[in-house]
């Protein structure tokens, strides 16, 4: 049996569709890329101004100044394993009292 020969042209064809084929799937990926970094600064400016808030209505409620009430935003949900911005969103909907901010947990006996 012969080997079955292949023409130029072909040659030429099945190249460039492979080249098609792959600027598209490249195009995809950044484009899916691009949505994921897209969602994630949204989200990240979304908790910025939820922390924001919270910072001002602390700082004015127990006046403080708003990088101290940062402060003991950050440091409560350091000590107590919590996000910042769910610290804030308690602060915001005042299921977390501003005297609450200095307690630390208490800690398990084993």
């Amino acid at each position: 049996m012969g080997a079955a020969l292949v023409d130029h042209d072909d040659v030429v064809a099945g190249q460039a569709f492979a080249d098609v084929a792959t600027i598209v799937v490249l195009q995809q990926r950044a484009f899916v890329e691009s949505r994921i970094l897209n969602d994630q600064l949204k989200s990240a400016l979304a908790s910025r101004v939820v922390i924001e808030q919270a910072k001002g209505m602390l700082a004015e409620r127990v006046g403080l100044t708003p990088e101290a009430a940062f402060e003991k935003m950050r440091s409560h949900a350091r000590s107590h394993h919590q996000r910042l911005t769910d610290v804030a969103r308690s602060v915001l909907d005042r299921t977390l009292a501003p005297g609450a901010l200095d307690s630390r947990p208490s800690r398990r006996r084993s």
